[in-house]
């Protein structure tokens, strides 16, 4: 069968959109998509969320997960054969012990990047440049994260070991770039106030540990800015959990009324007690380059949403209403609450996150209503703050 969906160029202001190719129907999988690279967030790693080095599949069994977002290694979870991972088949890189979840992650790794990354005994060596940059990258960007400079430094480390490096800048230079005032904007976002110096001293960091002649531009200050802006527009958030894919297993299961009552029950109460030990902070997390999902443009009323049914990065885009052959397929960058607000304080955060102003049949019915928010809308203001953004991108 072929794509139902493709790219098409929409006009200099709107850059591509993605088209239905045929009738789809809502519930169906538009398209699954693996990420051109991807990486885990460094926080995220440091704090023990453990997941594979390559396509970011949970390590933990889900009872393990749940005993650590809990802090109770006592925890039994029922139905244990609903867990599905499995851990005989995890592998680690023999020269530095990052894991994967299988033989073919350690081999594409190794392919595709992981022979330029691969710290072998230097891994716990703190002056070793490649720590020295992960280590400013986490003074400079504390959870919730929204993105790694590991992104950037695979899409560095893939094309230093490209047979074909043009094939790669190719697929690299397919995600939308920016005016430099809008890099500039984008990378103060990422950085907050002190972004000059800091941007500065991260390049440094980045040409210390990666330097590449066929790559001089990417290490230049514009250069470096662009690549920055690129990771920080385009990159989707992935989210994993071995947890939330034995629930969804759980829900799955025929089991007599009872016993389907007392499972529900004890999932709600798991799910409440992670919360107030973990607060929202309960899934492996990273982000990737998607060619496909980042010709996704916005809608207020989106008609597909992504998730990441697989535990891993494979990114499936579902329909959420029937779609015409032809139609524009729109995802949401906001989450539920945040579209439910005015049109006046969802441009707000659009414009201060993606700088952008929707122009949707939602924003534009309701053009003419006051452009004041409401009273409950004002005091909530302030708190519309990455963390549900983040919390949008990654729902698993």
């Amino acid at each position: 069968a072929g794509a139902a969906a493709e790219a098409r160029f929409i006009s200099s202001a709107k850059g591509k959109g993605l088209f239905a190719t045929k009738n789809i129907r809502k519930g169906e999988t538009v398209f699954v998509e693996r990420p051109v690279v991807s990486s885990q967030f460094l926080w995220n790693a440091l704090y023990n969320y453990r997941a594979c080095d390559h396509c970011l599949r949970a390590l933990e069994t889900a009872e393990e997960n749940a005993q650590r977002l809990l802090g109770r290694s006592s925890l039994v979870l029922p139905h244990p054969e609903q867990c599905s991972i499995r851990k005989d088949l995890h592998q680690q890189c023999p020269r530095c012990q990052v894991t994967y979840c299988s033989a073919e992650c350690r081999q594409a790794a190794l392919e595709q990047y992981h022979q330029v990354l691969c710290l072998g005994p230097s891994r716990d060596d703190p002056t070793h440049p490649l720590n020295k940059l992960q280590e400013a990258w986490r003074n400079m960007h504390y959870p919730p994260e929204t993105s790694s400079i590991m992104l950037m430094a695979r899409m560095v480390a893939t094309i230093k070991q490209a047979k074909d490096k043009e094939w790669w800048i190719k697929a690299f230079s397919q995600f939308c770039s920016k005016t430099a005032n809008e890099e500039e904007e984008i990378v103060h976002k990422l950085l907050g106030d002190k972004f000059k110096g800091q941007l500065e001293l991260l390049r440094l960091l980045f040409t210390e540990a990666l330097y590449d002649e066929y790559l001089s531009r990417w290490f230049t200050p514009e250069g470096f800015r662009s690549l920055f802006a690129l990771v920080g527009t385009n990159g989707q958030g992935i989210g994993t959990s071995s947890l939330s894919q034995w629930v969804h297993a759980c829900d799955a299961l025929e089991l007599p009324v009872l016993q389907r009552e007392e499972l529900d029950a004890f999932i709600d109460q798991l799910y409440k007690d992670i919360e107030k030990e973990s607060g929202e902070f309960l899934n492996c997390e990273g982000s990737g380059l998607y060619v496909l999902q980042s010709c996704c443009n916005h809608s207020c009323i989106p008609n597909a949403e992504t998730s990441f049914p697989e535990n891993n990065f494979l990114l499936h885009l579902t329909a959420l209403e029937d779609i015409e052959a032809g139609e524009e397929i729109c995802i949401s960058y906001l989450d539920c609450c945040q579209r439910e607000r005015s049109r006046h304080s969802r441009n707000k955060i659009l414009r201060e996150n993606y700088l952008f102003t929707c122009s949707c049949p939602k924003c534009l019915a309701q053009a003419d209503d006051a452009d004041v928010t409401s009273d409950e809308e004002e005091e909530g203001e302030g708190e519309t703050d990455d963390a549900e953004l983040e919390d949008e991108m990654t729902d698993v």
